[in-house]
């Protein structure tokens, strides 16, 4: 069996599309063009004010229209991983997953260092040992699943890039987008060096956003016959539901940005995070609402009034 753990990831970043940019939030809830003068000079202070609760929930994706002229491409993976989980004891799987990174983790001053280098699969006893040796380079309570990427993202950069770059389903940023989203208060965006190379005289300089697997998808948009999570790996071989909803006694209240817990490749945005986009007139990111249930009240679903798409989308 081949077993890809931690292999380098690409994404080629196409055209920077002309009209995804000097949007703002209409009456109406959509996005509106207004002229770059006034986007892009709206105060600290008017950011701040966005959307003082977590409102409507989106679920975001790279923009590949307006990245479609760039040209640009990344291609890179993180410098450590947790190893992959061979043959599970209890549910017998070989596997590695995708979705939890954690740039912050600085894994230098590790005497084992080197085991977390190449990429394989290891039996659960040898997995377990090495896992609980990071566990202190993590915040607390972080899921560490098999394939889990660690510190900075070193590999190679070239060409123009979009304000928010995606690399699969890493999101990057410029170190100025990223000051711009930390003043306009939005919590759960930090954002961590790359160790990327650059051709160019003048590269940019792109930071990850570390994500926190937060919330789950609600079990009424999964099959009936859906299998729970292994109890010894945590495995949860779930498909993506053509109609996802959240659990909304699972969602976080403190973060503006997160990961589904259960499904951690997708990454979810409130509606705060959603106008500082919009306001700054950023590009690269298309996202549409995603419904929320709790199982408090059954069939009491949160249905979005109208699709908010990022233009060209």
């Amino acid at each position: 069996m081949t077993l890809h753990v931690g292999a380098a990831r690409s994404t080629e970043l196409r055209d920077k599309h002309p009209h995804t940019r000097g949007f703002r939030r209409g009456d109406d809830g959509l996005c509106k063009h207004v002229p770059a003068s006034h986007s892009m000079g709206l105060s600290r202070r008017m950011l701040q004010g966005l959307g003082r609760d977590m409102g409507r929930l989106y679920l975001l994706d790279e923009d590949r229209a307006a990245a479609a002229k760039l040209g640009g491409a990344v291609n890179a993976t993180h410098r450590w991983h947790l190893p992959g989980l061979s043959r599970c004891p209890t549910c017998s799987v070989t596997w590695a997953g995708a979705g939890h990174y954690y740039p912050g983790a600085d894994l230098s001053q590790l005497p084992a260092m080197g085991e977390f280098v190449q990429a394989r699969p290891e039996p659960f006893p040898e997995f377990r040992r090495l896992r609980e040796l990071v566990r202190r380079f993590v915040p607390a309570g972080a899921s560490l699943p098999p394939g889990t990427g660690l510190g900075p993202l070193e590999g190679t950069c070239r060409g123009e890039l979009a304000d928010i770059v995606w690399l699969d389903d890493v999101m990057l940023v410029h170190r100025g987008v990223h000051e711009e989203l930390k003043a306009s208060g939005l919590r759960g965006v930090e954002g961590y060096p790359t160790a990327l190379r650059f051709r160019q005289k003048s590269p940019p300089e792109l930071l990850e956003l570390q994500l926190a697997p937060r919330g789950r998808l609600h079990s009424d948009c999964m099959p009936p016959d859906q299998p729970p999570s292994c109890l010894a790996c945590g495995r949860f071989a779930l498909r993506w539901p053509e109609q996802p909803i959240l659990d909304g006694d699972t969602l976080p209240a403190n973060v503006d940005l997160f990961r589904i817990g259960n499904f951690a490749t997708r990454v979810v945005a409130t509606e705060r995070f959603v106008d500082a986009v919009c306001h700054l007139s950023l590009d690269g990111l298309t996202w549409r609402e995603i419904p929320v249930r709790t199982s408090r009240a059954p069939g009491d679903e949160q249905r979005p009034s109208a699709a908010r798409l990022r233009p060209g989308e």
